[in-house]
């Protein structure tokens, strides 16, 4: 080939590739690391205005005097600026920039290596450029060390075990949003602290997890340093620095830095009506951390076994029974979540426990009621908003009061024209209450009052069917069922797809 077929010949493109150099220590690179450094003609790395970068000093030793260094410095590494764009169009123009800095040496033919502390695509500035150029030039990544794994290394506590969950969060995030996740979670990693750190703090106190939370800083370098984080300094939490949550399983006793001590306590949990997906972030978290679960047979059985916890079912008919014995255990130092489905303040057990709870010997045990999705509501969400206006909510179990009440009850909102929820509608040893209600609504309600017949709403038998008033059978009724009663106003409507939503308008017609 002659000198201008050579000169002719475009330049194969070059090779990019983002390179993991693990959390700080350059012994903790990979070999592969190691190996792509070595070889790349092109070594990338950001750095703020200052110039130092922490990548490559972590990489220094590998470097050679003849590597082409391409130093990538952020124009600002807080959220105020001056851009037109604000901080956001700041840092996509920036990203632009160096993407295109680096185009131009792969489109010359040249191996590329931009270094990344901790692992290239875990919150690290590589991800940026690998977006902008992946999918124009042969790429690989070479993965490392994160700065979570390093963290909970140096702790030397695990942060998962078993079916454990871990989740990792920016600090950055909003402290409602924070609060609501580190409750919610059994082990967690928060990123990003610096300045975010009293957010961080404020939100692992609010979710009850500040005991347990631990402090890295600079994991695996020569400035590292751990500890209790509710003992740490907030004027010196670099940006470099983890919030860890570790595993529940087996955890030592953590010191209380919260200063509100670790005394017993009741917490009322409700369930919501069904699984999981029902399940406030709130709910969840109290679950995790008791003690001592107390509660029905089978609303127990919805709560994932933890290493540890003690559990205490008991029968349903047993209500002041299982109140005292959650009492009980909580004035002897425990931590006591007692369980019930759907709203606990809701026919369930709340005002079982607040009531023994007013009497002695229980009158200085803390109680805590947290709220659930009550089954009202869930079967009215399935069906649409038949209790989009005024709506009492009557049980129909007369166990603990009389059927004239209730039967009177039923009377003053039919005439009132209220939609009706009816829990509690039927058992093996009630059979004849809805039958009984039906007919006294009869004598109030059209016979084409749209009926929500809500069954299991949540779970794996869910049925919720609508039917006329005067076609509800009481064979079709037992204890998993809830009953919507619509008013004058209540309608019906068949949509496009053949499905039916009831609805009631939030106007009512004037008299």
């Amino acid at each position: 080939m002659s000198e201008q077929q050579r000169e002719a010949t475009p330049a194969a493109k070059g090779r990019l590739y983002g390179v993991g150099l693990g959390p700080g220590d350059p012994s903790l690179m990979t070999v592969r690391a190691v190996e792509v450094i070595a070889g790349a003609d092109v070594v990338a790395y950001h750095s703020a205005r200052h110039g130092r970068s922490i990548a490559r000093s972590i990489a220094e030793r590998h470097l050679r005097p003849d590597h082409i260094e391409e130093r990538l410095v952020y124009p600002v590494t807080t959220e105020g600026t001056d851009h037109p764009g604000g901080y956001r169009g700041a840092m996509e123009e920036f990203y632009a920039e160096a993407a295109a800095r680096l185009a131009a040496h792969l489109d010359a033919g040249r191996t590329v290596a931009v270094l990344a502390e901790g692992d290239p695509l875990f919150y690290g500035s590589y991800m940026h450029m690998h977006k902008r150029l992946a999918d124009r030039y042969p790429t690989e990544v070479i993965p490392g060390v994160t700065s979570v794994s390093a963290a909970a290394a140096r702790l030397g506590a695990p942060l998962v075990e078993g079916e454990e969950v871990l989740t990792v969060l920016p600090g950055t995030l909003p402290e409602e949003e924070l609060t609501a996740r580190l409750a919610t979670t059994d082990a967690a990693a928060v990123m990003k602290l610096g300045r975010t750190f009293p957010t961080v703090r404020r939100a692992l106190e609010r979710s009850g997890r500040l005991a347990d939370a631990r402090y890295v800083e600079r994991a695996t370098m020569s400035a590292e340093r751990t500890g209790s984080l509710g003992e740490v300094d907030p004027s010196s939490v670099p940006y470099f620095s983890v919030a860890v949550l570790p595993s529940r399983i087996d955890a030592p006793d953590a010191p209380d830095v919260s200063g509100a001590g670790r005394a017993g306590e009741v917490v009322v949990v409700g369930l919501g009506p069904a699984g999981p997906l029902w399940l406030t972030p709130e709910a969840r978290g109290e679950l995790a951390a008791a003690e001592d679960l107390v509660g029905y047979t089978t609303y127990l059985d919805r709560v994932p076994v933890r290493p540890g916890q003690r559990r205490h079912p008991s029968d349903n008919k047993v209500e002041a029974e299982r109140a005292e014995f959650a009492l009980d255990l909580a004035r002897r130092g425990r931590r006591v979540a007692v369980v019930s489905s759907g709203d606990p303040g809701v026919f369930a057990m709340a005002t079982a426990v607040l009531e023994a709870a007013s009497e002695d010997p229980y009158r200085d045990v803390p109680v805590r009621v947290l709220p659930g999705m009550t089954a009202a509501h869930a079967a009215a969400a399935r069906a649409g908003a038949p209790l989009g206006h005024d709506y009492a909510v009557v049980s129909l179990s007369d166990r603990l009061k009389p059927w004239e009440v209730i039967a009177e009850r039923l009377r003053a909102a039919a005439a009132a024209d209220l939609v009706l929820a009816l829990y509690n509608p039927g058992s093996r040893s009630r059979i004849w209450q809805v039958g009984k209600a039906r007919d006294l609504l009869l004598e109030h309600r059209s016979p084409d009052t749209p009926v929500v017949l809500g069954r299991d709403v949540g779970g794996p038998e869910e049925s919720v069917r609508v039917i006329r008033l005067a076609d509800l059978d009481p064979a079709e009724v037992d204890m998993r069922t809830i009953l919507l009663i619509g008013s004058s106003q209540t309608r019906t409507v068949r949509r496009g797809d053949g499905t039916d939503i009831v609805w009631t308008p939030r106007r009512y017609p004037e008299v």
